[in-house]
């Protein structure tokens, strides 16, 4: 089949992603979990296949693994079977991956998304969850014309999720992968930090005519290592096929590797069929049976996830609907907003304060929310004293960022840095300054210029310190310009 020149087209996405399980222990042995460690030091005899050793099953990854299938609308299997996925690699020491194959943990499940802000709502299917355990890893960058391999994940917890070939853009793949690794960092499941390969994406890719059922050749793209990285990919690697089939060639099936430098792909190798992999039951591993109870007690304990808490939000609250997107796009920012507000009357107060100074904070420290620390009875205080015209805007500000170094209370911030509104005699005398100093900008604002009145307002600020009420200020000013 070709692709016209002219035709319009559809391009066919489908997803295979790799999920670092948050445990302090590997699948199948008491190996520490740990990023960054010295090479191969986290390794025993289990991880590393030699003869004799047996592995068990982690059942903190199980238990995790079964809290992403329930939140993902999975059909659960109580029972399921581990293989042995048999294949040659530098990194894999026992020459097969224990994975699961025919039999897994869940599949059919499914996860909507919101493609971009005010468009609709789209669904991909989940084919199948299952759990797993990583490969080591190939180093290329440590030794001149030589790659080292590092076993310290050998071992590594996975659970791996299959879409069914639902997306049908790259933005919306990239706004898939938002949404799941939103969801799965809610479930504490995973950190899904990409940077550290907590999680994975290999693209499967293909177009066809417009409109057309029948699936065409499709490409598989790997090495994309941020979400930015996969929609040029994606991109890149759609725009290709157009190509080929439009000039009358057929692709060819292979993996793709993806060059974030040069912004291309290029061919890694052919593309393994199943029958590649020679799967069978892993004969030193029983059927994995899951107890029902389990997934009682874990389906009931669900956290409320995102798309829940924003709908929330806005109902309860009276948010605006971008507020409550921003602020339930982390769990630990959605429970520091809930915890300010209950404090405060204006719930909006609390939303603009969280996403205002609270992030900024953050983004000027390099920390997470969580790490920042906020205490919410601070922030509200500090909230209040600025509704109740004790401190100007700025002056919180200030105030908030002294009580994060300190751990100090606002009242005790103020009074130890001076951080207060000025009284009137103050103020006046800072507004006479600003006017006897700027006597070319006094004829020009009464001569109609008035828009020099943030000039003044500015004098005023800076010659105070921020100590100043800006509105008092304003009012100040007014008065006395105007006694021209």
């Amino acid at each position: 089949m070709t692709v016209s020149a002219t035709s319009a087209h559809d391009t066919i996405i489908g997803l295979e992603i790799h999920i670092q399980l948050n445990t302090f222990s590997k699948m199948f042995c008491g190996c520490r979990v740990e990023f960054g460690a010295a090479p191969n030091t986290n390794v025993c005899p289990v991880c590393l296949g030699l003869p004799g050793a047996l592995p068990v099953v982690n059942q903190r990854a199980i238990e995790l693994a079964v809290r992403a299938a329930l939140a993902l609308n999975c059909q659960l299997h109580l029972s399921s079977v581990f293989a042995r996925k048999n294949y040659f690699y530098p990194d894999l020491p026992k020459g097969y991956q224990i994975s699961q194959y025919d039999r897994p943990l869940a599949t059919d499940g499914w996860l909507d998304f919101q493609e971009n802000e005010g468009g609709g709502v789209g669904r991909v299917r989940i084919r199948r969850l299952h759990v797993e355990e990583d490969s080591g890893k190939s180093l290329h960058d440590r030794f001149a014309a030589k790659t080292a391999v590092d076993l310290n994940r050998a071992g590594v917890p996975l659970v791996e999720i299959v879409t069914e070939p639902d997306l049908r853009s790259p933005a919306a793949a990239r706004a898939f992968l938002g949404q799941l690794k939103l969801a799965l960092e809610y479930l504490e499941v995973s950190d899904c930090n990409m940077e550290e390969g907590s999680l994975r994406v290999d693209a499967n890719v293909s177009v066809r005519p417009a409109g057309d059922s029948e699936f065409m050749t499709k490409t598989e793209v790997k090495n994309m290592n941020s979400f930015s990285q996969l929609e040029k990919a994606l991109a890149y690697e759609a725009a290709r096929h157009l190509r080929i089939l439009r000039s009358g060639d057929q692709v060819e099936h292979q993996t793709m590797l993806w060059d974030p430098a040069r912004g291309e792909a290029r061919p890694m190798r052919g593309k393994e069929e199943v029958h590649d992999y020679r799967y069978f039951p892993e004969p030193d591993l029983p059927t994995l049976v899951v107890p029902e109870e389990l997934v009682e007690r874990l389906g009931g304990g669900l956290p409320e996830m995102p798309w829940q808490k924003e709908r929330r939000f806005v109902a309860d609250y009276g948010l605006p609907g971008y507020d409550a997107r921003v602020l339930s796009s982390s769990r630990a920012l959605a429970d520091l907003f809930e915890a300010v507000a209950r404090l405060r009357p204006d719930a909006k107060e609390a939303s603009n304060w969280v996403m205002g100074e609270v992030l900024a904070a953050a983004n000027d420290l390099g920390l997470t929310v969580e790490r920042l620390g906020v205490d919410p009875k601070g922030l509200a205080e500090v909230i209040g004293l600025v509704a109740e015209g004790r401190l100007s805007h700025n002056l919180g500000r200030q105030v908030f960022r002294k009580m994060l170094e300190t751990g100090k209370s606002a009242e005790r911030v103020m009074e130890e840095e001076d951080l207060r509104l000025a009284g009137s005699a103050e103020l006046e005398a800072w507004v006479r300054e600003a006017i006897d100093g700027n006597p070319a900008e006094v004829e020009r604002y009464r001569a109609g210029e008035e828009k020099l009145l943030a000039f003044f307002i500015g004098q005023v600020m800076r010659k105070s310190e921020g100590k100043a009420d800006p509105a008092r200020a304003r009012e100040a000013l007014v008065e006395r310009l105007g006694k021209g």
